[in-house]
């Protein structure tokens, strides 16, 4: 077995706000290996995408604090300067992020964009970087790779510009690749050709890649192992194959739930009562208890750790705390 690329040892991230220090993300654990793809499923706001800023080095110091450890390569990122942070952002860990109109700049080529992390991390000169950012265009698929390099943003569709942002991530071939919901804002025709180059570059480069996503149809595709947060926690850690069979935690049986089936006819399809609780506002207890339908009174007062299970299912969930129902899993 590897050694994981990336380790997160119990990373807690805050902001500070008016009520005080508010963690959002609140003592998580994962590991990622080389070439391995996860998975990290939720509903806005549980924490994903401030895990992934977390990871980058991107949560303003004014507002907010990053404790816990990030191990890169044995290096803790948790405390790394941020000159340290801008010699591994976009050349050892890159990010693609949610909308590509927002992430690229309005007013520099297309080429421009490409190489500014080969000439600054490779020092590479113009000349050669623009042909490596060429020959990155027509990697992800992009038409007349030579005339792009010289367009602005505006001038391309929405699959275009998601296909360049995946170029310049990977232009450096990072070892590990962020992907922030890479494919919400596109049609579904365009999604399954992004998920289809991204796990192309996955297999070709033994780039391990973190997939944070909303989408259970983009997880069963990409990925191999899946966390599920809810409220800044992870809540059922496992392989893909046995959360989809298998779902322990009621959130992640209600994720899946709510995907709808093309077998069969409903009236109205299914969906998780209540909304993610706003970070902070439940002190004490699972998260989740105000939307479960197994709630105890155990789980109002008391915060459930997480149970492992013999097929390397963990979850976090006080009808598992049961010793006996751990053997029979």
């Amino acid at each position: 077995m590897s050694s994981p690329i990336i380790e997160v040892k119990g990373l807690q991230t805050s902001f500070l706000t008016e009520d005080g220090q508010i963690p959002v993300v609140n003592n998580i654990d994962f590991d990622i290996k080389p070439g391995e793809v996860l998975g990290i499923v939720g509903e806005s706001g549980c924490g994903k995408s401030v895990t992934s800023l977390s990871i980058m080095g991107l949560i303003p110091t004014a507002t907010g604090k990053v404790e816990g450890e990030i191990l890169f390569k044995g290096e803790n990122l948790a405390n790394a300067t941020e000159a340290r942070m801008r010699q591994i952002r976009g050349n050892d860990i890159a990010m693609i992020f949610q909308e590509p109109m927002t992430s690229l700049n309005p007013v520099f080529t297309i080429g421009e964009q490409l190489i500014e992390s080969l000439r600054i991390h490779r020092k590479w000169n113009k000349k050669t970087a623009m042909a490596r950012a060429v020959e990155m265009l027509k990697l992800v698929g992009l038409p007349r790779a030579e005339e792009l390099v010289k367009e602005y943003p505006h001038q391309l569709s929405g699959g275009m510009r998601q296909r360049v942002m995946i170029a310049m991530a990977m232009i450096c071939e990072p070892k590990l690749l962020i992907a922030d919901e890479p494919t919400t804002a596109l049609d579904v025709t365009i999604q399954a050709q992004i998920l289809e180059l991204m796990k192309k570059l996955n297999q070709e480069t033994d780039t391990a890649i973190m997939m944070i996503t909303h989408d259970l149809g983009v997880v069963a595709e990409m990925c191999e192992r899946v966390l599920v947060m809810y409220a800044g926690k992870v809540v059922e850690e496992g392989d893909v194959k046995t959360i989809f069979q298998n779902p322990k935690h009621p959130y992640t049986i209600g994720l899946i739930q709510s995907v709808p089936d093309m077998r069969t006819k409903v009236d109205r399809l299914y969906s998780i009562p209540g909304n993610v609780p706003k970070p902070g506002s439940l002190k004490l207890g699972c998260q989740f208890a105000p939307r479960c339908a197994h709630a105890m009174d155990r789980c109002i007062s008391e915060s459930p750790g997480l149970s492992s299970f013999d097929n390397g299912q963990q979850v976090r969930c006080w009808l598992y705390d049961d010793s006996e129902r751990r053997k029979q899993a």
